[in-house]
């Protein structure tokens, strides 16, 4: 890692200039005012291969993340994103959880942990934090129901997607009532949100 802190957003978004969108641009707007190097990346432009469950980065133990044995474009992905200093997870809310695109991500994150087989769950193979995460949701419901409601699995999958990439999570940022209109824009009140998470993620790297 370099002098100048980098932050990169991983964009589960399929609506580019989208609320979810617009709130990234946001918060990489506040890290770039306090000389961050910024980068977004749009999962959906990436090739990104469903897990086969095959569990052959799992097999070898050591603090190294395992090597997937499927050649896309997820081992790129995952080096820029291991030499980034700050990272911000995105994704709307589609059916309660994550988008569909997300949550292919974060099933190719297990190479993370060991897991042999005759083991009863995978174990993390670094425990320890060495960075921090901005989790970024939208909902069509208002935030506090979509929280207290069925979508709260989407918080979730990112927390646990920031912990297998060794990141604490820093600031959350969710956003609710996103889908009124096509061109809908943030408030004011997200944007101003929105840059002070990005300067806390820059003061945090």
């Amino acid at each position: 890692m370099s002098d100048t802190p980098e932050i990169i957003a991983l964009v589960g978004s399929y609506r580019k200039g989208g609320m979810n969108d617009q709130i990234v641009d946001a918060i990489l707007a506040g890290a770039r005012e306090r000389g961050a190097r910024i980068r977004k990346i749009y999962l959906s432009d990436r090739e990104i291969s469903f897990c086969s469950n095959c569990r052959s980065c799992t097999q070898r133990e050591g603090r190294e993340r395992g090597i997937c044995v499927i050649d896309d474009g997820m081992e790129k992905l995952l080096q820029e994103a291991e030499h980034a200093n700050g990272l911000i997870l995105a994704s709307p809310v589609n059916a309660g959880t994550v988008t569909a695109v997300m949550k292919r991500f974060i099933e190719r994150l297990i190479g993370y942990t060991w897991w042999p087989w005759g083991a009863a769950a995978p174990k993390v193979r670094r425990a320890e934090r060495t960075r921090h995460a901005v989790l970024v949701v939208t909902s069509a419901a208002p935030s506090i129901m979509a929280r207290l409601g069925g979508s709260a699995k989407a918080l979730a999958e990112l927390k646990g997607a920031a912990r297998l990439l060794g990141a604490a999570v820093s600031g959350v940022l969710w956003v609710g009532l996103a889908a009124r209109s096509e061109h809908q824009q943030i408030s004011r009140r997200a944007v101003q949100k929105a840059h002070r998470l990005g300067a806390d993620l820059v003061g945090h790297s």
